[in-house]
């Protein structure tokens, strides 16, 4: 198409510009990913057709599947089950559809979110399922934070979330998880990745599909959806989510390559998808030894150390020693059969693994 056949929006009268789709109303907002001025009609459709493309095209599910949504009260989670929930109707995905919230035992942040996924559990018509760290772990992260204070606390919570989820999951018996991992997300990722040089976490954390060696795949349906753009739905759509920030995160590392990301896509709106692709794009080169998949000798995770990071976590918590997994020594996976000896022969409070599910 020659430029000069371009469509352009039309003008109401010189009073301004009418939406650059449809032509027909008035623009409601500028569209984050590609700045066009767009109405807000068209705003849905295009966000959820984009959506649904990347469902199709990268056969994120199966007729007939169970998949359980990553639920937090937020606005990815929130905004991930109702357009799931509209486009498995529309698209008859013919998926059996649930919530799955964890819960950290954060008072005054988590207990607040948890009543928003109730009521979702209730105006999206979807069962929901709650597992706490408490009953697997034992912990709470208020109390583990009273431990370590808030410098690492990060640490611990990733990894036990990211185990809890998986073991929601199991419960629920679902074929796969859904989370709300958007765009800004993943680009975020690729550069704390690269910034700690951790290749085997930079090789996979661009796929939209993850964990299909594990007991359950995940995958991102918001790969390629910016953050603004989710907001935006959530505020137009008037969904009912959780604003508010974690409490225990203010001096999270992430945070910064958040900061920086946000400060490029105001020079650059693309930069957040170019980050991505990049990512998508390396290639580890052959001579990089790159961990052996296996499983936790203590709790049948998966894992490329004898223990699983939660073990080793836990077991560090249980005996007094919480920097003991998160240190740069050798830890329990260097020695870990001296920390296995068990008086009487019962499990105490110092043998207790991660979790209550067998892998």
């Amino acid at each position: 198409m020659e430029e000069t056949d371009t469509i352009k929006p039309k003008k109401i009268d010189g009073r301004g510009r009418l939406c650059s789709i449809c032509n027909q109303r008035r623009p409601a907002l500028k569209r984050p990913k590609t700045l066009e001025q767009i109405c807000r009609e068209c705003f849905y459709g295009v966000f959820e057709e984009e959506i649904h493309r990347v469902i199709v095209d990268n056969q994120l599910f199966k007729p007939g599947e169970s998949v359980a949504i990553g639920a937090s009260g937020g606005k990815d989670s929130t905004v991930l089950a109702y357009v799931l929930s509209e486009l498995n109707r529309r698209h008859n995905y013919g998926l059996d559809l649930f919530l799955l919230s964890v819960d950290e035992g954060i008072t005054g942040y988590r207990d607040d979110s948890l009543e928003t996924v109730k009521r979702n559990e209730i105006q999206y018509g979807l069962p929901l399922k709650v597992v706490s760290y408490k009953e697997l772990y034992g912990w709470t992260m208020d109390e583990i934070v009273r431990i370590i204070g808030l410098k690492n606390n990060c640490t611990f919570c990733g990894v036990f979330r990211r185990q809890a989820l998986d073991r929601g999951a199991a419960l629920l018996k679902v074929d796969k998880l859904a989370t709300g991992h958007n765009a800004d997300d993943i680009a975020e990722t690729v550069l704390l990745n690269i910034l700690r040089g951790d290749i085997a976490r930079l090789s996979r954390c661009t796929s939209i599909i993850t964990g299909e060696d594990g007991p359950i795949p995940r995958c991102k349906p918001f790969k390629y959806t910016y953050e603004k753009e989710i907001v935006m739905y959530a505020y137009f759509k008037r969904l009912d989510y959780f604003s508010t920030e974690c409490i225990y995160s203010p001096n999270a590392y992430r945070g910064f390559a958040r900061e920086f990301i946000k400060d490029l896509e105001r020079i650059r709106p693309r930069a957040v998808l170019d980050i991505i692709r990049s990512g998508e794009d390396f290639r580890i080169s052959t001579s990089t030894k790159m961990p052996e998949q296996g499983t936790c000798e203590r709790c049948g995770y998966i894992s490329s150390q004898k223990w699983c990071k939660a073990c080793v976590l836990l077991e560090g918590l249980n005996r007094g020693l919480p920097k003991l997994g998160i240190s740069r020594s050798r830890g329990l996976n260097g020695d870990h059969k001296k920390d296995m000896k068990r008086s009487n022969g019962n499990d105490d409070i110092e043998s207790k693994q991660c979790g209550t599910l067998d892998f």
